[in-house]
């Protein structure tokens, strides 16, 4: 039986597009440049959308980035509107996705982990 998607659920994948390609090519903001949307959710009635981002930057200042989105915000919205043609456009929330800073951290504490064993776990065991 094929899967089913809620209306809601297109709708995000949609605005997730729209807003990566807004931000991309028709946002000025240099604060911006290296911005990556990952995930949008939204409400149920569509009045609301979270609006979850990352930085290709390892380094960047989280509060600017925060700064920046939160003073495009309209501008965002005005342009999502025109993209999406939608009678109601969702008030636009952000925030910042941790899962890549987190996977990195876990990455790191198996490396370490792995080299706090030694070489002598990694010889094949003779029977």
């Amino acid at each position: 039986m094929p899967r089913e998607f809620h209306r809601s659920q297109r709708i995000a994948e949609e605005i997730r597009r729209s807003i990566s390609e807004i931000i991309r090519l028709r946002l000025k903001d240099p604060r911006l440049e290296k911005i990556t949307v990952t995930d949008v959710k939204v409400s149920r009635d569509l009045s609301h959308a979270k609006i979850y981002y990352s930085s290709f930057k390892m380094d960047a200042d989280k509060e600017m980035l925060a700064e920046g989105l939160a003073e495009s915000a309209g501008k965002l919205r005005q342009l999502l509107g025109r993209e999406m043609r939608m009678r109601r456009v969702p008030e636009l929330h952000f925030e910042y996705d941790l899962t890549l800073e987190q996977a990195q951290h876990v990455s790191k504490l198996i490396d370490e982990a792995l080299a706090s064993d030694g070489p002598e776990s990694d010889a094949p065991e003779d029977s």
